[in-house]
């Protein structure tokens, strides 16, 4: 054998061992792809049905806001239907019933000054068997605690 045929044979097991490597390694690549494949069916599988799901979802979500909307105008406008009523009560009843009360206060300003043209009585406390004019007793009892 000459160097030439050496060179060539071990260029040729070189170059076989590297095409098994890379053959190895196609392999697994392709097993990845198959998996990855399968993988990406799946969740497609998986996704339409949510999708669906989730478009009914929003569909009723916006029916309900709808209802919701109509029900807050609704109540904006019994709100202002109300106000309209407590200034037309304010209106209708609020002077006549100030007369009323002004007219009541004078009643009894002018029944209680005539009671008090009356003469007053003077009042009189007992301390120990002896009555006490009120003036006097507030002297005695003023420093002394109960």
């Amino acid at each position: 054998m000459s160097g030439g045929e050496v060179a060539g044979i071990l260029v040729a097991v070189f170059w076989a061992i590297l095409v098994s490597f890379l053959a190895v390694a196609l392999a697994r690549l392709a097993q990845t792809l198959r998996a990855t494949t399968k993988l990406v069916a799946d969740v497609t599988d998986q996704a339409v049905p949510l999708l669906a799901d989730a478009s009914t979802a929003v569909r009723s979500a916006q029916t309900q806001i709808e209802r919701v909307d109509a029900i807050a105008s609704d109540v904006q406008e019994v709100t202002s239907n109300a106000s309209a009523l407590s200034t037309t009560v304010a209106s209708t009843f609020g002077g006549p019933l100030v007369k009323v009360a002004a007219f009541g206060y004078g009643v009894r300003r002018a029944v209680s000054g005539r009671k008090e043209d009356a003469p007053a009585k003077t009042r009189r406390d007992v301390i120990v068997g002896r009555t006490v004019p009120g003036a006097r007793r507030d002297k005695r009892t003023r420093g002394k605690k109960d």
